[in-house]
């Protein structure tokens, strides 16, 4: 449902100063271990022989004492840090819990609108059906009271007439007309006609009072669900923001001991190695993803200007295209009593997002839960959804074709870190059916690489 945050144990670094003592500056990061401080402090005090020695003021050279006491301080700040971050880690997982379950309202939501749109033109058509029982029993009353004026004038036998409108309801009336010899076949019609449009208009009234009452149900559970939804997501957000606080105190106070720990030992090479160790993840981890997008982007490119394009696992030869690229954080399954009904893939705010195959734009724009959404019926007849979105190039209606951008990833929503949140309904339903991303992409030549796949 959400990109996880990562909490790092703080270490520090040494700096120098022209003129005076190091300095020492807190960075995330693993912490080295006391044999590798202690090693590096050896080998800045030990010079090889006959090698020249640096003009450089001599590192001090602290008691056993006093780094024993240095240590302990700081293994009784990291234990606590340790001890907190397991305290994070479980209202971390909680947060995720409510996140998907609060999506999952969100689509329920989705579904009751949509129950509310059909109910509305469920009523529509009753009353439409009303109006016309009601004027098919003012034209049958109206053809009676024809008939009985002519009779009237006609000479009729007056009492005859009286005894007919005496009647209680159309069958007493029509029992009498025959044993009176009174009405032909012409006038039974007439009556038969008037029961008829009384009977649906009964019916047409029972109908449009069951759809009012079907929609009103549907509102009143779809607001409440997403007010519990909202209530719940709400309340997790401020525990976790809570211990979250009380494990930066607890950093705090552990980067405080470090600190004086790394006075006493002379980190700084130490430090220095781990800076250009980190750089290099760093710089790995940037160029693993500007490789990614830029994969997905030549494939979709290429699937846009040529047709199917095979990207090396970008794109496939069977005409799908990756429709997104980073790092998959969240797979399709149940969890806590419910189901994540899509993959979660964390990359930056901006990152575009591809049709995988040509279709029509279903849905774009505001959805509760995702923030901002796009549903995309393609041409192979699967929905295809992207929740949580910073924004969207197109509307409802247009037609897209495959390697098309449709999107960008965001941080919408219900959403705790930018990603997008990718569904794939092969039923064709926009609410309902969905199946397992990875599975269904791996199927059509593109590999994601994450949650089995």
């Amino acid at each position: 449902m959400s990109q996880r945050r990562l909490f790092r144990p703080v270490v520090l670094r040494l700096i120098g100063r022209p003129g005076g003592p190091p300095q020492i500056l807190g960075c995330p990061g693993p912490r080295p271990s006391r044999t590798t401080l202690l090693g590096v402090l050896a080998g800045v005090l030990l010079v090889a022989s006959g090698a020249p020695v640096l003009a450089a003021p001599a590192p001090p050279n602290p008691t056993d004492g006093q780094i024993g006491a240095a240590q302990s301080e700081q293994d009784a700040a990291a234990a606590e840090v340790g001890r907190i971050a397991g305290q994070v880690a479980v209202a971390e997982a909680e947060l995720e819990r409510v996140g998907i379950q609060a999506e999952a309202a969100g689509t329920a939501y989705l579904l009751a609108e949509d129950a509310l749109l059909q109910a509305q033109a469920v009523a529509e058509q009753a009353a439409a059906e009303l109006q016309a029982a009601a004027t098919a029993v003012s034209n049958a009353e109206a053809r009676i009271g024809r008939f009985s004026r002519d009779s009237y004038m006609k000479g009729s036998t007056l009492a005859a007439t009286a005894a007919l409108l005496d009647a209680e309801g159309p069958g007493e009336l029509i029992q009498r007309a025959a044993l009176l010899d009174y009405v032909g076949a012409n006038e039974v019609d007439v009556l038969g006609e008037l029961q008829v449009a009384k009977v649906a208009h009964a019916n047409a009234d029972s109908s449009a009072r069951a759809a009012r009452d079907e929609m009103a149900a549907a509102e009143g559970a779809a607001q409440a669900a997403k007010a519990d939804a909202d209530a719940r997501l709400a309340t997790q957000q401020s525990a976790y923001a809570e211990v979250a606080g009380q494990k930066a105190r607890y950093e705090a106070e552990l980067q405080a001991a470090q600190i004086r720990l790394l006075e006493v030992q002379g980190a700084r090479d130490a430090h220095q190695q781990w800076v250009a160790q980190k750089q290099a993840e760093e710089a790995a981890a940037a160029a693993a993803a500007e490789r990614s997008a830029r994969e997905a982007a030549e494939a979709a490119a290429a699937a846009r200007n040529n047709g199917p394009h095979d990207g090396g696992g970008s794109g496939a030869s069977s005409g799908y295209v990756k429709p997104f690229s980073g790092r998959v954080t969240s797979c399709f399954g149940a969890r806590w009593g419910t189901n994540h009904n899509g993959l979660d893939v964390a990359s930056s705010i901006g990152t575009p997002l591809y049709a995988p195959v040509s279709g029509t734009v279903k849905r774009a724009g505001s959805a509760t839960g995702f923030g901002l959404a796009v549903y995309l019926l393609g041409d192979d007849g699967a929905v295809y959804v992207y929740g949580h979105i910073n924004d969207y190039f197109v509307r409802t209606g247009d037609r897209v074709v495959a390697g098309e951008q449709v999107a960008e990833v965001g941080n919408r929503g219900q959403s705790t870190g930018p990603h997008v949140h990718f569904e794939v309904h092969p039923n064709g339903a926009m609410y309902s059916g969905a199946s397992d991303p990875v599975g269904w992409l791996n199927a059509r030549g593109i590999r994601v690489g994450a949650c089995g796949g």
